[in-house]
């Protein structure tokens, strides 16, 4: 889908051509990686204002380096509460947790909670299934350590943007395939679910953020070397069954690549009558609610994403 200026949503176009620079920065490998070097220089290890931050390493299965988790907990609230794992976006190849530290602030003020975000590998540095495990293991881990968290350790909420939207669905999928870990619901924002890239929302996007190209490389570069066909938990698109996932919430821009994966991801949790809090916003682009926050648009997004939020914690989480 082609994009011109004029479709995007009056209060986001002034923001049209800075979003087309960081659309075509992130066309080059290069730039993701120095990207990530220079937030690992300068954010790594910054604390949040107004919240409880720690940062631990774990052990991963397989992986020869320990995994550096963030842990964000509110002030001067006892527990047990809720523990979301939340997994960043960046197409798989960029960004670390420091940089999603409003987001974090916004759930714990819409409804008290403890966040774990993991810095999952990239795939700059090792494509899939190194950020799946990170994260999947993260859940494990949180689940074995709740009480010492302060958390419930009857079930969880998962969470993430983008890339990280796709993780969420990925470690759902696998969650309620193995059972190891109960979700209450789940969280994946305009998630990266389908590597095919063959949807009329993505094929030739030019739209500001992430279009067409950044799709192509980065597909290619967390799937790099991985067998084929495509594992579900790599693109969740493929899975088969999704009769088991749990309530989910989500929104998207009616102008971003991910558009339609995203729209057919709730179509088919809507099959198995699987509750689905959605809205999809009307000349948005990719992450216009994390570039661009102050805009009407994206209140209005952030509003009905905390609202959803806080009405299923109530809802769903014992």
């Amino acid at each position: 889908m082609r994009v011109s200026k004029d479709m995007i949503s009056p209060d986001l176009r002034k923001g049209y051509y800075a979003g087309r620079l960081i659309a075509h920065l992130y066309h080059h490998q290069w730039f993701a990686r120095f990207a990530l070097n220079m937030a690992r220089k300068f954010m790594a290890g910054k604390n949040t204002d107004g919240l409880v931050c720690e940062q631990r390493y774990i052990k991963i299965p397989g992986s020869a380096s320990p995994l550096r988790i963030r842990i964000y907990k509110p002030e001067h609230v006892s527990g047990p509460l809720p523990a979301m794992l939340y997994l960043h976006g960046g197409g798989y190849m960029t960004n670390i947790p420091e940089m999603f530290a409003a987001s974090f602030s916004a759930f714990i003020a819409a409804h008290p909670c403890i966040i774990v975000a993991p810095d999952y590998r990239k795939s700059v540095e090792a494509p899939f299934p190194a950020a799946f495990d990170d994260c999947y293991n993260t859940l494990l881990w949180m689940k074995e350590n709740a009480a010492a968290l302060g958390a419930v350790d009857e079930q969880f909420i998962v969470a993430g943007d983008s890339a990280g939207g796709g993780l969420t669905a990925s470690v759902v999928l696998k969650v309620t395939d193995t059972n190891d870990v109960k979700i209450a619901f789940q969280i994946p924002l305009y998630p990266m679910i389908d590597d095919r890239q063959n949807t009329s929302s993505c094929l030739d996007s030019n739209a500001p953020v992430w279009d067409a190209i950044n799709n192509r490389l980065g597909w290619e570069l967390y799937l790099k070397g991985a067998a084929s066909p495509t594992s579900p938990y790599a693109a969740p698109s493929r899975a088969d069954d999704y009769s088991r996932l749990p309530p989910t919430i989500t929104f998207v821009g009616s102008i971003e690549a991910f558009r339609d994966e995203t729209v057919s991801y709730v179509e088919r949790l809507r099959e198995h009558n699987i509750p689905v809090a959605f809205r999809e916003f009307e000349g948005a682009f990719h992450a216009f609610d994390y570039f661009f926050p102050k805009t009407e648009i994206a209140k209005q997004a952030t509003s009905f994403l905390l609202q959803s939020y806080k009405e299923y914690v109530t809802r769903y989480f014992s």
